[in-house]
């Protein structure tokens, strides 16, 4: 979710990196975490479609609740081992939920694999992208929120789609069987059933 960038050395919410030499002072480099395009847009539509967000990091204490503060998470958790991630996400599953795992990180990679199911970016690491089953384009986070409405939409159409063969057959079974029906009409009973699933189908084009 993040990238990095140079911040002032007495910030103690960024990342930091120290470097120790014989005979000179150790030298402290010090990072800032700064958030992907529409991260906080993301999550605030996400919550209110009433999905609970929890944020793991590897992170320090000061860094992942400087981050949670600036996006309204409130479920956060730093100092994460990947095998922490893991844990968590099974914690999670054996409540009954379904987790979707948003990572780009090499430590993120057991954890995506462990979701229900899982999204990395582009830019994240190999290991990451192979290990998600959807990888987005771009540094927004907005294909998350779209990836959502799209299988709930989906969901929904397959369950019409379904009720819609179990009209037909219910009504058109019987006027076969009674042979009220001539091998023409049955043809085009069938094709017009086919086309009207199909076009019910492609109102997930639709979707933004």
């Amino acid at each position: 979710m993040v990238g990095t960038g140079a911040w002032s050395a007495d910030d103690a919410s960024g990342s930091e990196i120290w470097l120790v030499t014989d005979g000179a002072e150790p030298v402290r480099f010090a990072f800032e975490d700064t958030l992907r395009d529409g991260a906080k847009e993301t999550i605030a539509a996400l919550k209110a479609r009433g999905l609970r967000i929890e944020l793991l990091s590897g992170d320090r204490h000061a860094a992942v609740e400087h981050v949670a503060a600036v996006v309204w998470i409130d479920d956060w958790r730093a100092e994460c081992r990947p095998d922490d991630k893991v844990r968590r996400l099974n914690e999670l599953a054996a409540q009954g939920r379904k987790v979707l795992m948003v990572g780009d990180g090499l430590n993120d990679a057991p954890a995506l694999a462990a979701g229900h199911v899982s999204m990395s970016p582009a830019a994240a690491a190999d290991v990451s992208q192979a290990a998600a089953d959807l990888v987005f384009q771009g540094r927004s986070l907005a294909p998350v929120a779209t990836a959502h409405t799209v299988a709930k939409q989906a969901t929904r159409l397959v369950l019409q789609n379904f009720a819609l063969a179990a009209l037909y057959n219910v009504i058109a079974v019987p006027i076969a069987a009674a042979g009220l029906a001539t091998p023409l009409v049955a043809a085009i009973a069938m094709s017009l059933s086919s086309l009207v699933v199909t076009l019910n189908a492609l109102r997930l084009r639709l979707i933004r």
